[in-house]
């Protein structure tokens, strides 16, 4: 389905949940809605879906414009938070259900492909509540792909179940998506879940769509600093500066070796990821002395808390580190790692495409 809102609006009262915004879904593929709680996520699902009207704008759907038409009228899956299973019926029944509604024959064998591909074939007897949160989840996904419906929403799916389903079911998901039988919508507030499950991007502030592309060219070349912040995992690290010659001078004094555009004001934003910052130099880097006031161990990452002259920055350090709160610390940066944004927020200066991958 070739999904595309035009001028879509969201208002209650005299709150706005959906500023003005066109989008043109990529049929046939991924888009992932990533914005933190109450950036407008839900409330264009439930536009999509037709649950909601929008306050101004259009809903077309291959061209068909269905703004008003109700949601039981339109083809359409969407699976919630919470997953919702019919109590009464067998596992097996619940899959099945919106096959028997379209009168499809074979439903058995495709109740059990379904179920194999979810890891769920051996619970197709039980009821759901014999199952765990993730197994339940699990059906209520089936039961959605079951529909084979042109368009499917997901809306944090996978919110309410521990990191190890989480992880599970999201390698899962990419690998059922990229069967290209629907175009999935995927709200989520993790950049990392965003990245894995690839496809496109549009990235979502306050209400306002603030960049909509593929994935991986979202993530490395961020229109602006919210978009920036909403999709890195830790944020962001934002450092004052000012422009200068052959670079940028932050406010401590320390001087960056970047090529600006002419277009430069003279005061800037440098944006460093936290995966980009290090502890031992490279030929190039220049040092950030620091003060350690956090280390937290992560799976195989150490995410360091530094206080610094520009103030306090986050650093993600491959492998575990054993460091001791107040001890002193010199965190090293390439200038070529780093973003530059101007005194609006827009972004000035990216890193190139091979460096942007590696991190």
């Amino acid at each position: 389905m070739q999904l595309s809102l035009e001028h879509i609006e969201q208002r209650q009262g005299v709150e706005t949940h959906l500023y003005p915004l066109n989008l043109k879904l990529v049929p046939r593929a991924v888009t992932i809605l990533l914005g933190a709680t109450q950036a407008g996520k839900t409330t264009l699902m439930r536009v999509m879906a037709g649950l909601d009207k929008p306050s101004k704008g259009r809903v077309l759907a291959d061209g068909q414009d269905v703004t008003g038409m109700p949601v039981r009228e339109r083809n359409v899956a969407m699976v919630y938070q919470q997953f919702i299973n019919y109590p009464s019926m067998s596992v097996a029944d619940n899959i099945a259900s919106p096959l028997k509604l379209r009168g499809e024959k074979e439903i058995a064998t495709r109740v059990r492909e379904l179920a194999a591909k979810l890891h769920i074939e051996p619970f197709l007897n039980r009821l759901p509540a014999e199952l765990s949160g993730g197994q339940q989840q699990r059906v209520a996904l089936a039961r959605a792909l079951a529909k084979r419906a042109p368009l499917m929403l997901l809306d944090e799916p996978l919110v309410n179940l521990d990191y190890k389903l989480r992880e599970e079911l999201r390698d899962e998901l990419a690998a059922l998506f990229a069967s290209g039988e629907s175009t999935v919508v995927y709200a989520t507030t993790e950049p990392t879940e965003a990245l894995l499950l690839g496809g496109h991007t549009a990235v979502l502030d306050a209400g306002e769509l603030l960049q909509y592309g593929p994935t991986p060219e979202v993530f490395h070349r961020p229109r602006s600093i919210r978009v920036a912040r909403a999709f890195s995992d830790p944020p962001m690290n934002l450092l004052a500066g000012s422009a200068a010659s052959g670079g940028v001078m932050l406010t401590s004094g320390l001087h960056l070796a970047l090529v600006l555009p002419s277009r430069a004001s003279a005061t800037l934003t440098t944006g460093v990821r936290a995966s980009a910052l290090r502890v031992h130099a490279r030929d190039g880097d220049v040092a950030l002395p620091g003060k350690v006031e956090l280390a937290e161990i992560s799976g195989s990452d150490t995410f360091v808390h530094a206080s610094t002259a520009l103030g306090e920055v986050v650093a993600q350090l491959s492998g575990v580190h054993t460091l001791n709160l107040g001890q002193p610390i010199v965190l090293y940066l390439n200038p070529a790692h780093a973003y530059v944004f101007d005194d609006e927020g827009e972004l000035l200066v990216a890193p190139g495409p091979d460096l942007a991958r590696k991190h």
